[in-house]
């Protein structure tokens, strides 16, 4: 059964977000961590939320899922195909969230590693980098993206992608570079993004700079070029926390 409705906002929830990354190099010191953008972009969307970061890369233990609210997992620089020691700890993790009915949303790797818990296939993509303003169509829209236009906006930094996304999952949006880039789940009250809509375009220029010598510098100046093109930072916060509030079981 899908939990995808719109229902009267849960004031106060808390959303425990789960560190799986942080800013690269440099920009680790100049740039707040992911869970700082995600609570501030989430906080300017609904006022009153609280918030709990969980760091798994500084080895915090996972809390049960059935003891929090919501959870969300944010990007990383590594892929589900790594060996971090978190990552099967958090496969399961997912899968219990699942079967306890806790909402969940994730970010690009957040997106990624949800897919391959629940079955999917997650790869490096044969299109290369997505960097840049990418711009997405959406396919369907349930309730909780009651006021989604035909597409919405958001910078991108990842050469991962679903490649299939698991039985029970739907997209909800797709781009030529990214088949699967928005999923909501049938049988769990899960959505995720590949999209970044916690980056500021600050950051993500500053991301594309600091990848230069990855991406070369046609790409990366591209990139940096395409952000003059307006995002959806807030549209899509809404659409989390409106789901994150109302998907619960």
């Amino acid at each position: 059964m899908a939990h995808w409705g719109q229902e009267p906002i849960i004031l106060g929830m808390k959303i425990t977000i789960l560190e799986v990354g942080r800013p690269p190099g440099r920009l680790e010191g100049v740039f707040p961590s992911y869970p700082e953008m995600f609570s501030a972009l989430l906080s300017r969307s609904t006022p009153g939320l609280a918030f709990d970061t969980v760091s798994l890369v500084d080895g915090a233990a996972l809390p049960e899922p059935s003891g929090v609210e919501a959870i969300l997992i944010t990007g990383s620089p590594l892929g589900v195909y790594d060996s971090a020691p978190w990552m099967d700890p958090l496969r399961a993790h997912i899968r219990a969230a699942a079967a306890t009915g806790t909402p969940m949303a994730g970010v690009c790797f957040g997106h990624q590693i949800m897919a391959d818990a629940m079955g999917g296939t997650v790869r490096k993509s044969p299109k290369g980098w997505g960097v840049g303003r990418h711009t997405y169509d959406i396919l369907s829209r349930p309730a909780f993206m009651n006021d989604a236009g035909e597409r919405f906006s958001l910078a991108v930094s990842h050469q991962d992608q679903v490649i299939e996304p698991p039985a029970g999952a739907q997209t909800l949006a797709s781009s030529t570079h990214t088949s699967h880039a928005m999923l909501a789940y049938q049988d769990a009250p899960f959505i995720s993004f590949q999209g970044h809509p916690e980056f500021s375009d600050t950051f993500a220029a500053a991301l594309y700079n600091a990848r230069r010598d990855t991406l070369g510098d046609d790409v990366a100046d591209a990139a940096v070029e395409s952000l003059s093109e307006a995002e959806d930072n807030d549209l899509v916060a809404d659409w989390i926390v409106r789901f994150l509030q109302t998907a619960r079981r």
